[in-house]
């Protein structure tokens, strides 16, 4: 797959570029720029990103980073069996837990939130920092809603975290997460109060509170472009009614116009005529 001439590789992490140091110098520059590709596009062109995973995955699969990178892209493309079969791959190689939030979310992708529930209450989660444990909450949540067991999801989701002032990177999905689940339930106070929240910590727009919030205060939103093109259409109908009851076009007045000055000179070489046949007629008498 073509890559643009600006990726150089060296855009990547420095623990990946280590990860790379093991293979030969120009196959590691290829696979740095694929997994640069993969990074870039994951977010809007999971397809591409998926097919730049594949080209460093044929490289170098016995690297953990280009493991992990083939599952998010096939994660993102909702192939779950097999974003799964690769996070495996580079927990193994890594022996790292980080993955385990992600991999449980895949067993709720592949309809086996049971599984995603039992990693949830697995030894792994206490090696997670907390960003990890705020995920894996998020995954347990979803796949309690998952199991119809809705009240069970908002306790989940109810922690120090979710209670706390401060914005961490987790916190706008958090309390959406939290706002969705209550009205679920028919909480919609609760949840209206919620999505507010989540709005002001989604520095990124990360989520969709904001359209949610508004869709609960009964706010439409019209497309700027369709309401241009609406006046356009509401001009050009003046237009036509305008001219329906224009009066007489001036291109129609010029030619009668012209029709007169005609019959003007029409008159005017016909008495002409007559003048001259008197004054012949005079001379002839002379004559």
């Amino acid at each position: 797959m073509p890559i643009p001439e600006d990726v150089t590789g060296d855009e990547i992490d420095k623990d990946v570029r280590q990860e790379l140091q093991s293979l030969p110098k120009t196959l590691a520059e290829d696979v740095a720029r694929n997994l640069v590709m993969v990074a870039r596009l994951i977010d809007e062109d999971p397809e591409g990103a998926y097919g730049y995973s594949k080209v460093a995955l044929r490289l170098a699969s016995r690297v953990a980073a280009v493991r992990e990178a083939a599952g998010f892209a096939a994660y993102a493309n909702q192939k779950y069996s097999e974003a799964l079969a690769e996070f495996r791959a580079a927990r193994r190689m890594t022996g790292s837990a980080e993955l385990w939030p992600v991999m449980a979310d895949c067993e709720r992708g592949l309809g086996r939130p049971e599984k995603a529930l039992d990693m949830a209450g697995a030894p792994e989660v206490h090696k997670l920092d907390k960003a990890g444990q705020v995920e894996m909450r998020l995954v347990a949540a979803g796949a309690r809603r998952d199991m119809d067991q809705l009240d069970a999801a908002i306790v989940t989701l109810q922690s120090s975290e979710l209670a706390s002032n401060s914005i961490q990177p987790w916190t706008a999905r958090l309390r959406y997460a939290y706002a969705d689940a209550l009205l679920a339930v028919g909480r919609e106070d609760e949840a209206r109060e919620w999505f507010a929240k989540a709005v002001e910590a989604d520095r990124d727009g990360s989520t969709d509170a904001s359209d949610r919030l508004a869709e609960m205060d009964g706010v439409e939103f019209v497309d700027a472009l369709d309401e241009h093109e609406g006046e356009g259409d509401s001009a050009d109908a003046k237009t036509t009614d305008a001219d329906a009851e224009a009066p007489e076009v001036p291109q129609a007045k010029a030619a009668e116009a012209e029709a007169d000055d005609s019959a003007d000179d029409d008159l005017v070489d016909d008495e002409g005529d007559d003048e001259g046949d008197e004054k012949r007629d005079e001379q002839r008498d002379k004559d």
